[in-house]
Formats: structure tokens, C-alpha cells, sequence
């Protein structure tokens, strides 16, 4: 089987290729396919769908939140999928992909050479699907930090098991099930 990766942004292809093979079973394929930003991802979903039309191949369409309401986003995205009739997964990285990487300090602290994990003790990091702009708040402790790069180097140390993201946990769980 092959699994195909449709992303939102170039970041989120990063992650996933360094923490997808901790993930996936060993005999699974995957591709991730990055696009640039929610409507380019959204208007290519359903040409790729039409497309690959191999027997053995499973859609998964990764998509931020932002500031909309995520049963809305997801809803969005399966009407998108429904005329296909092929088996998609949909996960929405709540509010955006550097909530995944807030859900894991030390990660983020190995990456960077300095110890944020005690920002899990303030109310504002508790729970890192509910940080506003994740993206601004990590330019905040790392003035240096762009976006791709902070990516691969947040994910080399991304802890698949111990993560305090919700959305980043249903992304594991929702791949480990599709794949099974």
C-alpha cells in the first residue's frame, strides 16, 4: 500500500518526512506532496483523487486550522473528497503546525539549544492547540527561527509518544488505524 501526503505547506512535508517512518509500518509507501497554502492544496485535492487511480493507494490531506472553526475546515475538505469515492483521511493541525511542535518542549528546547519546557507551566502553553499564533509565539523565543528550517530541526528531536498536542495525537492515531 501507498499512502499519499496532501499538505498545506512546505513545513509540514518536513515534519512529516522525519517522523512518518517512526509512524508507518515498515512495508508502507508514502509521498508527501506540500502545496502552497489552503487554496492551492484545496484545488488540487480533487484532481490528484482523479488521478492516481492505482488500487492500493490511501489519500491522507493535512490542512491548518488557523482561525476557523476545524469541524468546518474538515467538513469542507470531505465534500471536496466525497465525488471520488476514495479512502481519505483528514487531519487538522490545530491552530497550525507549531502546535505540534509546542506539544513537545523538549524538542524544541534540543532543537535550539535552550530550555523552554517550563513554559508548559504557564496557562497560555498547557494546552498547545489553543495557543493563538504558534508561529509568532516560537519567533518570539527564537528571533532567529524560520519557518522550514525550525521545522526539520524541531522534528529530529520530536518525541511521537509524548506529545501535549491533540491534533498532532489524533494525526498518530488516525495513521496508525488508517494503516491497520
Amino acid at each position: 500500500m501507498t499512502i499519499i501526503f496532501l499538505l498545506e505547506e512546505k513545513s509540514m512535508k518536513e515534519v512529516l518526512d522525519i517522523i512518518l517512518p517512526q509512524i508507518l509500518p515498515p512495508d508502507i509507501c508514502y509521498k508527501t506532496i506540500p502545496h502552497s497554502g489552503k487554496s492551492d492544496l484545496q484545488e488540487s485535492i480533487p484532481h490528484k483523487l482523479k488521478a492516481w487511480r492505482q488500487a492500493d493507494i490511501k489519500f491522507v490531506i493535512v490542512q491548518d486550522q488557523d482561525s476557523a472553526d476545524c469541524r468546518d475546515v474538515k467538513s469542507k475538505l470531505q465534500e471536496l473528497t466525497k465525488p471520488y469515492q476514495r479512502e481519505v483521511l483528514i487531519r487538522i493541525a490545530c491552530r497550525e503546525l507549531e502546535s505540534w511542535h509546542f506539544g513537545d518542549l523538549n524538542a524544541v528546547s534540543l532543537a535550539y539549544g535552550k530550555d523552554v519546557r517550563a513554559l508548559k507551566l504557564k496557562s497560555k502553553f498547557r494546552n498547545p492547540d489553543n495557543i493563538g499564533n504558534p508561529k509568532d509565539e516560537l519567533r518570539k523565543l527564537f528571533p532567529k527561527h524560520q519557518q522550514l528550517d525550525g521545522a526539520r530541526r524541531i522534528a529530529a528531536y520530536m518525541d511521537i509518544e509524548n506529545n501535549t498536542s491533540t491534533s498532532f495525537n489524533y494525526f498518530v492515531s488516525g495513521i496508525r488505524k488508517f494503516c491497520s
